[in-house]
């Protein structure tokens, strides 16, 4: 067993756009922080909005497990697929009546297993099962078979996010915020050795309102209308997170943000710096 684990977490990929990035800018991430683990949340993957078989298969050709959050269901045609692929990830919390599972264990070549949950928030979002409890439930058996633990918690609300970091202080690895796509500059190691960050961002298009084309966003608050939104085109980046584990432990030993994007990325063609 190595002594120390690199997990690299992705932002949340914005559909095509976003799987551009990952083909633009992943191979040298990856290149030059030689991650054990890659794990990303992959529920706009698909024109923005759910995921399909087929994306689902092109981002396992970089990512170990996919997790995701509330548009999981949006692609009814990947339903079928949940219950068929374990490394793609819907909310634990939603009824078990759903497809798919909210738990996943990779299992390494050289003597780790790391195990990956899914988790949804509930402020401000669908009334499903407490993320809290549910979470409380999974820990018993998962913690049985690995004490590394990785928690994708896709919420809203900052206080309900950092709420569950505190809640799993000690008793997971990390717990990364996905759903808002904006990267927040609060990661720390909490005193019981657990990895938490409120957002991670997201994979898109830079030049957007998160993710989407700002004249669409600007249309449904100007108007409010329903609107139709499409992933932003304008400049792509990449944000994660990376986070340094004790494989014996599952303790958090560092976290660090990790963006990227080429400098004319960041500007329209006006000129500017």
């Amino acid at each position: 067993m190595p002594d120390k684990l690199l997990i690299l977490f992705l932002g949340d990929i914005i559909g095509h756009p976003g799987r551009q990035a990952l083909k633009k800018f992943l191979p040298g991430l990856l290149e030059r922080v030689s991650p054990d683990l890659v794990i990303a949340n992959a529920e706009n993957a698909a024109g923005g909005s759910g995921i399909t078989e087929e994306i689902a298969r092109e981002l396992f050709q970089n990512a170990h497990v996919l997790t995701s959050g509330n548009h999981i269901w949006d692609k009814k045609e990947s339903l079928a697929y949940l219950d068929a692929e374990p490394r793609l990830l819907r909310p634990a919390n939603y009824p078990r009546i759903n497809p798919g599972q909210g738990v996943c264990f990779h299992e390494s070549g050289d003597g780790w297993t790391a195990a990956v949950i899914s988790l949804q928030g509930r402020v401000f979002m669908e009334p499903i099962d407490c993320p809290f409890r549910t979470v409380d439930e999974l820990l018993e058996r998962v913690r049985a078979r690995t004490p590394i633990v990785v928690v994708d918690f896709h919420a809203e609300a900052t206080s309900e996010k950092q709420a569950m970091g505190w809640h799993l202080d000690g008793r997971v690895s990390a717990v990364i915020g996905t759903h808002t796509h904006v990267p927040t500059a609060d990661e720390k190691i909490l005193p019981g050795g657990t990895a938490y960050l409120t957002d991670v961002g997201m994979v898109g298009g830079y030049h957007s309102v998160i993710g989407i084309r700002p004249d669409q966003a600007l249309a449904r608050f100007l108007s409010g209308r329903p609107q139709r939104f499409e992933p932003a085109k304008d400049g792509l980046v990449l944000s994660a997170a990376l986070v340094e584990v004790d494989p014996a432990t599952g303790r958090a030993l560092s976290i660090r943000r990790e963006e990227v994007a080429e400098p004319k990325d960041r500007t329209h063609d006006t000129g500017e710096a």
